[in-house]
């Protein structure tokens, strides 16, 4: 099996259905684009054979980025270390290198049983949360034998108890774990629509070291103040537009299209993954002319 551990340039979120209109167009100028994908380990783990043959297909041909779904960083329940020895087998069998978490919770517990919410929830900005998640983060990294990256997630209800921003707890919380950035750019748009924040300024705080690849998604307007991290529709001009800000902050990084609900064919798909690569290229064409202020080193 080839070792294709690297990433760059644009991504793509592997569903199911996706599977084989990307196999049947392999080496073809449609998907020239996809550089690498993205699946969730929950997917993928004892889903059989005919998965297995899939995975091996991609893996052999792709480099393959982990993102999880359930691990609840946030949750009060003990993290679920048998789930968590699924995922190193699964990462080790495959050479992935990259595992991603949403930094929130999932999970709760009702007279000794945890159960999961389907849904992410946002973790009280606290010193206290700073430190309970920071712990668990390290507990995961030491077990899985990597350093993780922790995604910042939209969220529609502030925690009841914050003594923090969601910038400033995010930031404390990538220190005290020392443990990497998957960079949201919709989510930092839904949440400053929902929250009254302005959105260049949140990026500008952003750790620039710690960020590992980024995702860039459609959401759902529900009204002016409310937007729905639904990841089922087109991306709009103004989250196209913060991930412009972002590669001329920190330079270019692998950048990931995520649609998960309304999927339409891959032709459709690789119009937005096509814009993410014509982004990335002007971006590096933008801050290699000799007239331009140097940058940081681009990462594509």
């Amino acid at each position: 099996m080839m070792h294709r551990n690297q990433i760059h340039g644009a991504g793509l979120g592997l569903k199911r259905e996706l599977i084989p209109q990307i196999q049947s167009h392999y080496n073809q100028t449609l998907i020239s684009n996809i550089q690498f994908v993205e699946i969730a380990p929950e997917n993928w783990i004892n889903a059989g054979s005919k998965a297995s043959k899939q995975l091996d297909w991609f893996a052999a041909r792709y480099p393959i980025v982990c993102h999880g779904l359930c691990l609840s960083l946030g949750g009060i329940s003990p993290l679920n270390t048998d789930f968590l020895h699924q995922v190193k087998h699964l990462l080790d069998h495959y050479k992935i290198d990259i595992y991603t978490e949403h930094l929130s919770y999932c999970t709760d517990a009702y007279q000794g049983k945890q159960g999961y919410l389907y849904d992410l929830l946002p973790i009280p900005y606290t010193e206290e949360a700073v430190h309970y998640v920071a712990e668990r983060i390290r507990q995961t990294q030491d077990l899985l034998g990597r350093r993780i990256g922790i995604e910042n997630a939209s969220y529609y209800a502030a925690a009841p108890i914050s003594e923090m921003s969601e910038l400033d707890f995010l930031n404390a919380v990538l220190s005290e774990a020392d443990c990497l950035l998957h960079l949201d750019i919709n989510n930092i748009y839904v949440n400053s629509v929902n929250f009254d924040f302005d959105p260049l300024t949140f990026l500008r705080g952003i750790p620039q070291e710690r960020i590992i690849y980024s995702h860039i998604a459609g959401h759902y307007q529900q009204s002016a103040d409310l937007l729905i991290d639904t990841h089922g529709e087109n991306v709009i001009d103004p989250v196209w537009s913060l991930l412009k800000h972002a590669y001329d902050l920190f330079g270019v990084f692998p950048t990931l299209l995520e649609r998960d609900t309304n999927i339409p064919a891959l032709e459709t798909l690789m119009q937005e993954v096509n814009k993410i690569a014509d982004i990335q290229h002007q971006a590096i064409h933008r801050h290699t002319k000799p007239e331009a202020n140097a940058l940081s080193p681009l990462m594509i």
